[in-house]
């Protein structure tokens, strides 16, 4: 059975709706990224997950970027947009099947699949924290990204260059989403000003 990434998508397009641009500068969890930042990062990871939904190398090919001053100027509405069609291409059992390319890295679609739902959890959960909203997410989604990230962990306890940090300590009866979020690096605790 595939995660369904339509509730964890609209979720975040609802949040994107209501960040407002005094908040376009503000700390992140992800360390050394700002809210415009990760907001030109979630828009370019829709391309490439969409792009690798449908089996398309180009659009694969290029790597998210994290750079707020890249982000576009209709971000507002661009990003609902972006989630809403990265779903809808999960959607299709053929996006799982096979072979793809995302970020210019070759893998099963099985695995890009459960790549995109993990970053529209966890980086919701990034935005809500630094943007002070609160955050939830539908439990498959939710048990999909964290047994995602768990393998992931457990072949490299340190931490993956550019994709987590070293896992921050959590305890073993903390709510899913809470271990989930401290399996990538981040600490579940985390509010602005208050910096790990």
């Amino acid at each position: 059975m595939h995660p369904e990434l339509t509730p964890a998508t609209q979720a975040m397009a609802l949040l994107v709706a209501d960040i407002g641009d005094d908040q376009l500068a503000a700390p992140t969890p992800c360390p050394g990224s700002t809210v415009a930042d990760l907001l030109d990062h979630v828009g370019g990871l829709c391309l490439a997950f969409t792009g690798a939904a449908a089996k398309d190398p180009a659009t694969g090919s290029q790597a998210p970027s994290a750079d707020g001053s890249r982000l576009d100027p209709d971000w507002r509405t661009r990003l609902p947009e972006r989630l809403d069609r990265l779903a809808a291409a999960w959607q299709d059992d053929g996006a799982w099947a096979g072979l793809t390319r995302a970020g210019g890295v070759d893998l099963p679609g099985e695995v890009a699949g459960r790549v995109a739902a993990n970053e529209v959890v966890v980086h919701g959960w990034d935005l809500a924290r630094a943007t002070g909203h609160d955050y939830t997410c539908e439990p498959g989604v939710l048990q999909a990204a964290y047994e995602f990230v768990q393998q992931a962990v457990a072949q490299n306890p340190d931490g993956s260059e550019g994709l987590f940090g070293r896992p921050v300590s959590v305890p073993d009866d903390a709510p899913l989403l809470d271990r989930l979020i401290g399996l990538t690096g981040r600490d579940p605790a985390w509010r602005p000003g208050r910096q790990a």
